[in-house]
């Protein structure tokens, strides 16, 4: 908007806004607004539309593949709000991932990572507080409903409506979820940092955040189902520590249902810490170094050749 809006607060508080508290006020919200959107489909998808009368019965969800459509776009819509929301403040990293992967490679201050992280966990707390408040009945009416084991009266579905937890093909086993979410997140950070590195061909007119979307979709149609890529560890451990503080005790902290899994809690948050730096190194050494180098050089070739064009060849 063109026209002067006058701030709610007085000037003499206002200034304090200019700098870290005013980001982290960003970081918060854009978190809290990607969580808002994210669990609120799924919340949708498992508990209020079975609720509602709208799939075969009061616990049925997910009847084919194409279900999980549901849940891949409305976190993509909930991605691109998000970094809507921060962009122009913080640069909406909303994901400590991302905020670990630029403070290595891309310059962002270190003083600055701690107080974004708490910032994101925050935000992602209150944002799964929002999405219990408008669901809990849908919720506690999905798991009285539901005829399975159960943890304090709920159940490991009504928890992935907030946090993750391994497919049943693990067994148990921490690698193959630990992998899973370095893999979906290295790719993350890679192809965050791809579409907005002004050396490349970098998305223009502000469509950056849409473009994230559809990477964030694109990754939970790929690799969603090992571990519901969570690929964030604020999204993650901010709603789980919701659960957990809400009465979905031991299956929050230490992450742990009988038969299936135990201690789960930290993967989602070691794996994509780790995986966003891989992904940002990657980049920077398949095409961040190149493009580099083609600027010391002066003036750089099209894409697909290796040396400028000459007129001879036009």
């Amino acid at each position: 908007m063109a026209v002067e809006i006058k701030p709610l607060v007085k000037p003499s508080r206002l200034r304090r806004r200019a700098g870290l508290a005013g980001e982290c006020l960003a970081e918060f919200l854009g978190t809290f607004v990607l969580i808002a959107f994210g669990c609120g489909v799924v919340a949708m998808t498992v508990a209020a539309l079975p609720g509602s009368g709208r799939t075969e019965g009061p616990t049925i969800f997910f009847l084919s593949a194409g279900d999980w459509l549901l849940i891949t776009w409305g976190w993509a819509m909930a991605v691109i709000l998000g970094i809507y929301v921060a962009g122009g403040v913080s640069g909406a990293h909303i994901n400590p991932a991302v905020t670990l992967a630029f403070a290595v490679r891309r310059k962002f201050p270190w003083v600055k990572v701690l107080p974004y992280w708490a910032s994101q966990v925050l935000g992602a707390l209150a944002g799964a507080a929002l999405v219990y408040a408008v669901y809990h009945d849908a919720i506690n009416a999905f798991d009285d409903a539901f005829k399975g084991p159960k943890t304090n009266g709920k159940t490991l579905a009504s928890f992935s409506i907030f946090a993750t937890f391994p497919a049943p093909y693990f067994n148990g086993g921490i690698w193959g979820p630990l992998i899973d979410q370095i893999v979906g997140t290295a790719f993350l950070v890679m192809l965050v940092v791809a579409i907005i590195d002004l050396r490349n061909t970098a998305v223009k007119a502000n469509l950056g955040p849409l473009v994230i979307g559809f990477v964030v979709a694109a990754i939970g149609m790929s690799y969603g189902a090992n571990a519901g890529y969570a690929i964030n560890p604020a999204r993650d451990f901010g709603p789980r520590l919701f659960t957990w503080m809400a009465g979905w005790d031991g299956l929050a902290f230490p992450g742990s249902l009988a038969g299936a899994f135990s201690g789960y809690w930290w993967i989602p948050i070691v794996g994509p810490l780790v995986g966003g730096v891989i992904g940002v190194l990657v980049y920077d050494l398949f095409i961040g170094d190149v493009l580099h180098a083609r600027a010391q050089e002066g003036e750089a070739p099209e894409p697909g050749r290796t040396r400028p064009t000459t007129s001879e060849e036009e």
